[in-house]
């Protein structure tokens, strides 16, 4: 029997997907790629599940890819990964970019490599203080994949992105904060209990409105001003519409918190 890969645990309105090979470093298979595609895919179609939070088991978030796996050759005899990339890792990046959900990474420990541009993918990356990003690809003398060489330039600008990936230097959590790459910062030893509080409180919000807000964000890149102010008003007018901001509306009058059903 095939020990499964990834655990899946909801809580609330929360969904936990743990990357679970720590003997490993919960480094990435094609099983543990499919495992993920799937869970992704039922955690959209469940409606209790509001945020879904990505993080690793054991010491590490994850190494990347699993280089004792075996790897598709061309041809000429020679490996060839554009297939895993094309099969695995760029339909995820991709999946998560365009999640209708809340994402949340949450770097337990060190993501390298294609792992720290999977959870660069995610809308939020929270790490615990020992944790490290790392473009170690220049290192084995690759490129950045899985969305890096897009998604670093935007989040720190070219010249630091393309000084990350030639040198393959470790980023501790703490200058990742300083840099972008990082939303907040969290001590080891409260880490699991700090990302669990910051993931529900998020999943008590308007999911609806985050739904908006990620689909206006995802197009301002190639939107100029007019066209962005356009989708801006008509995305407004979907949120203005919404049982959620009759209940904001309310709950203020009121003098009350609200209470968002994401509807």
């Amino acid at each position: 029997m095939i020990e499964p890969t990834l655990n899946t645990t909801i809580e609330g309105s929360v969904a936990t997907l743990t990357l679970s090979r720590p003997a490993k470093l919960n480094a990435f298979t094609a099983a543990l790629h499919a495992e993920l595609r799937a869970a992704l895919d039922a955690m959209e179609r469940d409606g209790r599940v509001r945020v879904v939070v990505v993080t690793g088991e054991g010491r590490a978030f994850s190494s990347g890819q699993d280089l004792t796996e075996a790897l598709p050759r061309g041809q000429d005899g020679r490996v060839d990964l554009a297939v895993p990339l094309a099969r695995d890792y760029n339909p995820l990046a991709l999946r998560l970019l365009a999640y209708p959900k809340v994402t949340i990474a949450a770097l337990n420990g060190p993501a390298v490599g294609a792992a720290a541009n999977l959870a660069l993918a995610c809308d939020i990356v929270l790490a615990a203080r020992s944790a490290t990003l790392q473009q170690a690809f220049s290192r084995i003398a690759l490129i950045p994949d899985a969305g890096g060489t897009w998604l670093l330039p935007r989040i720190v600008g070219h010249k630091r992105a393309l000084a990350l990936a030639l040198t393959g230097e470790s980023v501790g959590a703490e200058e990742a904060l300083a840099m972008g790459l990082v939303h907040r910062v969290f001590d080891d030893d409260a880490f699991r209990a700090e990302t669990a509080a910051f993931a529900a409180s998020l999943a008590a919000g308007p999911s609806g409105a985050y739904r908006l807000i990620k689909q206006a964000f995802a197009r301002s890149g190639t939107n100029d001003l007019p066209a962005q102010l356009a989708l801006e008003a008509e995305l407004q007018g979907q949120a203005g519409r919404s049982n959620d901001f009759a209940e904001a509306v309310a709950a203020f009058r009121e003098k009350r918190t609200p209470v968002f059903g994401g509807r």
